[in-house]
């Protein structure tokens, strides 16, 4: 038997250690395909916000599919002091406003995303996380802080104000990555989720209400609707109105 010394056997160790990726993960459909799609090439590390929105019911759903995604580690963020700040600008915090069943731009949470991502940025510099993600895709065009256009400037602005870290080589440079960048429709980002967890798929939650089931009837639950119609696949999710 070839006998390997401690010094080889640490670099090949090293060879195949896998990078590190944080993944902003609502439990929604988008954002566990996209796990789905990483898994094979990232160690994930996913972070889930309550930021004040109605539909709690996502938080729920984040920690059953982190267990059956194999995160590494999953970390719940309480922001929801957010949802007095964000007052009566969006319907998805506010009581007071009622949720559409098409777009409108009162379904925009102001820079949400931003949000999202300078805490999980700050989680991925922590870590040695070489990526981080969200699960904005082409179908998310309405949305500006979905578009790679805003992905690629907060990157550049996340690496700068950790420029010297990454110089010295105490920071990795950070990737921010989304489904959009790579030319991924909500169809087609489904269907890899779909290849990967099969009928667990269905156990997303893409609604804006919140309730035992969703809703059928807004705007997210729609693109649902029709991201699987779309997709040729057979939706099993169970709504209040069909």
């Amino acid at each position: 038997m070839i006998q390997l010394s401690a010094n080889l056997v640490w670099v090949l160790r090293l060879g195949f250690e896998m990078k590190k990726a944080v993944v902003v993960f609502s439990g929604g459909i988008d954002s566990v395909s996209m796990c789905a799609y990483l898994k094979p090439k990232y160690e994930m590390y996913g972070i889930s916000f309550l930021y004040g929105q109605k539909a709690n019911q996502e938080i729920k759903k984040a920690k059953r599919f982190a267990k059956i995604l194999g995160l590494k580690k999953h970390k719940i963020v309480n922001i929801d002091f957010m949802k007095e700040l964000y007052g009566n600008t969006n319907v998805l915090t506010s009581s007071k406003k009622n949720i559409p069943d098409k777009f409108d731009y009162s379904i925009v949470v102001p820079i949400r995303n931003g949000i999202f991502l300078s805490i999980a940025t700050a989680w991925a510099f922590s870590i040695n996380a070489s990526l981080v993600a969200y699960g904005a895709h082409m179908g998310d065009k309405n949305y500006p802080d979905c578009r790679p256009a805003f992905s690629k400037k907060i990157e550049s602005s996340f690496n700068q104000g950790e420029i010297d870290g990454i110089k010295s080589g105490l920071r990795k440079k950070i990737e921010i990555w989304t489904p959009y960048k790579a030319k991924l429709s909500k169809k087609l980002l489904l269907k890899k989720g779909y290849d990967v967890l099969g009928d667990n798929i269905f156990n997303t939650w893409s609604c804006y209400s919140n309730g035992k089931v969703q809703c059928g009837k807004c705007e997210s639950c729609n693109n649902r609707k029709a991201a699987f119609l779309e997709a040729n696949i057979e939706d099993k999710t169970v709504y209040r109105y069909d």
